[in-house]
């Protein structure tokens, strides 16, 4: 039975009060939360880095879904680990040495991550592939919050899905941009297994409540 699991984007939560954002994730049940780290070159947008996740980390049980929207993040491989990083996705775009950087997240302990934004085929992970945790699939440019859903990336799940049920793997496909409830059962029936929502989560408190209304349209 095929597991469904909402990740949180905190690039919508309260900045002021984060710790207080993870203490209410994880008593309204969630297990993951997804880090937006931008470093406004491969992004327009800046937003935190290893310091605010290493100082978060002791006081929460959360599993760490770090998405590095950063050039060259081969640099910073170490300094995330050390912060207490549990998955490290980065983005294909980003370089040229993806397989030597995948390698390095994996030697440096935590489960490894490939983000392809909207226009990136999927060729580039296909080799890849047996040595991903996960398949970001973005399904907006990435940079912002509250960006509505491109509709071809549907097409892009389904076939990237495909790919990895022929291949016997048992890589995660995440989805991240424009996520709603609305569209949560449709992209768990094209293959995501990991939603990314944040407005759409974060905008709706009690968490809790808004939590099993999104169980509830993925498991339906």
């Amino acid at each position: 039975m095929r597991r469904f699991i909402l990740s949180p984007s905190l690039l919508s939560a309260d900045f002021g009060n984060l710790r207080g954002e993870l203490e209410a994730l994880e008593a309204a049940g969630l297990e993951w939360v997804h880090w937006d780290v931008m470093d406004g070159l491969f992004v327009p947008n800046i937003t935190f880095g290893p310091p605010v996740i290493k100082a978060l980390r002791a006081s929460s049980k959360l599993f760490f879904d770090v998405h590095l929207m950063i050039d060259h993040p081969e640099r910073y491989i170490r300094e995330f680990a050390d912060a207490g990083a549990d998955l490290l996705c980065v983005h294909a775009e980003t370089g040229v040495h993806l397989e030597r950087t995948i390698s390095a997240i994996r030697e440096a302990g935590m489960q490894t991550g490939l983000a392809l934004n909207p226009a990136t085929p999927l060729n580039v992970a296909e080799y890849l592939l047996p040595q991903l945790d996960m398949v970001l699939v973005m399904s907006v440019n990435p940079g912002f919050g509250g960006q509505k859903f491109i509709p071809f990336c549907k097409e892009k799940i389904a076939a990237l899905s495909k790919m990895i049920r022929e291949r016997g793997l048992s890589t995660l496909i995440q989805v991240d941009g424009g996520v709603t409830l609305d569209n949560a059962r449709e992209l768990s029936d094209l293959g995501a297994d990991v939603l990314v929502s944040g407005s759409a989560f974060f905008g709706h408190p009690p968490y809790a409540g808004r939590y099993q209304d999104f169980q509830r349209k993925m498991e339906s």
